[in-house]
């Protein structure tokens, strides 16, 4: 039997996926206001669209322009499980604004994407897209999905001239009100940067996302709590840790014991 998931978080409200598996249904010629980014994961999809006609099977990327007549529809070997990600146009063209000095949205020269390494990434995206991740974090893969298709599929233009750096008011910012479940756009408002010219920055500054640097400030914070015998779901609460299995995965996987381990062995 097949199935269709949708999913769309309100926090990230420029990203849709849709995930449907063992469909044999045939589309009818559409389009859609967003950029597009297909892919399928059994079977094999005769792909359409402006006027070109390719084969899409697992391992390439389907890419659809805004508003580009397509259609994807199973080939004759029969049913395909596949997913689609719509991204919002504005969001696009923020993501490309921080890498090219650009007025609009630049369009993809290509309709698929044959670069296995993309479609890896772009697999572990959706995973991760639909699980208790954090908002930053999901944030910053689909921000580095899309940066990767673009650089690959779309026309160069003048390079982005890199505003000074932010660095040290990102960190402020990344490790207070660490309860809180925040996204790299609501805090590059405040900076009054670009979130995505923020997130190049500070990996090439420090060598990590911000992301990582914010669960870092969360385990440290942990540390600081265990020490002092609050309790441990207390502790995952006031760090910002969606549940105790969230808490013991990291900061076992940050300081290789768990938070009890740290707390019972802990001596002042």
């Amino acid at each position: 039997m097949g199935g269709d998931l949708f999913f769309k978080h309100p926090k990230l409200p420029f990203a849709e996926y849709r995930y449907s598996t063992n469909s044999g249904r045939h589309y009818k010629p559409h389009m859609h206001k967003s950029f597009c980014v297909g892919a399928i994961d059994r079977g094999e999809v005769i792909y359409q669209v402006e006027g070109k006609t390719a084969t899409l099977t697992p391992g390439s990327l389907a890419l659809i322009n805004p508003e580009t007549l397509h259609a994807c529809n199973p080939s004759q070997l029969g049913k395909r499980s596949y997913s689609m990600l719509f991204l919002d146009v504005a969001w696009c063209l923020q993501l490309q604004q921080s890498l090219w000095q650009l007025d609009t949205f630049s369009p993809v020269r290509a309709v698929l994407l044959e670069d296995h390494s993309i479609y890896q990434q772009y697999v572990r995206t959706m995973q991760l897209l639909t699980d208790d991740s954090d908002i930053l974090e999901k944030e910053q893969l689909l921000a580095e999905l899309g940066e990767k298709i673009f650089l690959q599929a779309c026309e160069p233009a003048a390079e982005k001239k890199e505003p000074a750096l932010h660095i040290e008011q990102l960190k402020q910012q990344l490790s207070t009100n660490l309860d809180m479940d925040t996204s790299l756009c609501q805090i590059a408002v405040s900076l009054q940067a670009n979130p995505y010219t923020l997130l190049r920055q500070f990996k090439a500054a420090t060598g990590i996302t911000p992301h990582a640097y914010r669960l870092n400030c969360r385990i440290e914070l942990a540390r600081t709590l265990l020490q002092k015998g609050i309790d441990l779901s207390q502790v995952a609460l006031e760090c910002g840790f969606f549940d105790q299995s969230h808490f013991h995965r990291h900061f076992k996987a940050i300081t290789t014991v768990t938070p009890k381990a740290y707390q019972v062995n802990f001596i002042q």
